[in-house]
């Protein structure tokens, strides 16, 4: 007898392919930064940029804790583990690291492999051609600084994109995503697939930025490894990949940009005092207008730059991450021609393989913006420009009321003696 987390539809996916459920496997692991890798952190989070000490430490701990997970695996006599999730949480004042993720054996010889894929997603992948290899993951935790969060503050003031804060995103998601890759070639692997994408906030003034996938290997990619700036990379599901396989195309590269707007004091004034009236408020569209097409911009120069036909997969996210600051979040996959003969296995995707699971859907968003809710790793970078603009606004007001005030007191004598 086995526990399994597996659901029906899952296990009747994984069947076809002559894998079948074994027990849950888990791994852990605690980790302490120490107070040589604290005061460095400290110092590094003062002046901005990645936070080597905490990279490290996050990485180090969680690959423990997914080797720990294989290793389990292994003692039960599986093949491979699927499902797998990493988190972090404390424990005792340290920081521990937890893997989980359902074993699965197959009735013929293969080699141990990991996948963050569900067992629906994982039936799919298989027809579709792409061998799991391991779980890979690339991160990097990263700090706003002093220096450049007040320079932003700074440039909140002003209308137009906050490009302090855009470009800290886009730096740390390139620096992510390269990891990503090179941990899937140094694996042997020509692809990664259903990449996930999450930003976590790790202590204040610090997130880190995590990419999670399956590295895998497709035999029509390439005849062997490849360097790591040639593996593909795709957060589309596995029911996506099997049809974009069908249609005839391939993935290429995920693409992401992020843009930061300000609406600026003057224009905050503005907008507050057309709000008094019913009707549209042109400053606030405009800006929202901006940020969107310039976030869309970057992916389709990007994409382009790719040599990709097309982005496909387009998520965008638009949120308020401060008073009259917005940002904007882009994410897709880049997409080209096939290769001939990169058809899936079977002609038609089994209605088990499209039936919606939720056992087999991560219930989180896979894209998490800078301007997370609940205190997200933006919302307490941008703790200072919030209330420089708060206190700007205010002496703004301030200035306006006194100056009437001074005319007011000049003409009401002058009316008097008329």
């Amino acid at each position: 007898m086995f526990i399994s987390g597996m659901s029906g539809n899952e296990i009747y996916c994984l069947a076809q392919k002559g894998l079948s459920p074994g027990e849950i496997a888990v791994g852990n692991s605690v980790y302490s930064m120490g107070l040589g890798g604290a005061l460095g952190a400290i110092g590094r989070s003062v002046s901005g940029g990645e936070i080597r000490q905490i990279t490290e430490l996050i990485s180090d701990g969680r690959h423990s804790a997914i080797s720990r997970m294989e290793q389990e695996a292994q003692r039960h006599g599986a093949q491979g583990v699927t499902g797998v999730e990493t988190t972090l949480g404390t424990m005792a004042g340290f920081t521990e690291f937890f893997s989980q993720g359902t074993a699965v054996h197959t009735e013929h010889a293969m080699p141990f492999f990991s996948s963050a894929a569900s067992g629906i997603e994982l039936y799919c992948h298989l027809d579709a051609g792409y061998q799991p290899v391991k779980f890979v993951m690339g991160n990097i935790a990263y700090a706003l600084g002093i220096g450049r969060g007040l320079t932003g503050s700074v440039r909140t003031l002003a209308r137009g994109e906050v490009k302090e804060f855009s470009s800290m995103y886009n730096e740390i998601r390139h620096t992510a995503l390269e990891r990503l890759r090179r941990e899937a070639a140094a694996a042997g692997a020509n692809a990664v697939v259903d990449v996930q994408v999450r930003m976590l906030p790790y202590g204040p003034g610090t997130v880190e930025l995590l990419l999670t996938g399956t590295a895998s290997r497709h035999p029509m990619l390439s005849n062997g490894p490849v360097p790591q700036h040639q593996v593909v990379t795709s957060e589309l599901t596995g029911e996506e990949l099997w049809n974009l396989a069908a249609m005839g195309y391939v993935p290429h590269q995920l693409v992401m940009a992020t843009s930061v707007y300000s609406l600026g004091v003057s224009a905050s004034i503005g907008a507050l005092f057309k709000s008094i009236q019913r009707g549209e408020l042109p400053e606030v569209t405009q800006l929202i207008y901006q940020a969107r097409e310039n976030a869309l911009e970057l992916i389709r120069k990007e994409a382009q730059a790719l040599g990709a036909d097309r982005v496909i997969g387009n998520r965008l996210q638009i949120r308020e991450i401060g008073s009259g600051l917005v940002e904007v979040v882009a994410l897709g996959t880049a997409v080209k021609r096939a290769p001939a003969g990169m058809q899936p296995q079977t002609p038609q995707l089994i209605p088990q393989a499209v039936i919606v699971d939720k056992s087999s859907r991560k219930t989180d968003e896979s894209v998490t913006g800078l301007g997370a809710p609940l205190g997200g790793p933006m919302a307490r970078a941008q703790n200072v420009g919030n209330s420089a603009g708060t206190r700007a606004l205010g002496l703004a007001i301030g200035l306006f009321v006194m100056l009437l005030s001074c005319c007011l007191t000049g003409i009401i004598p002058f009316l008097s003696q008329q």
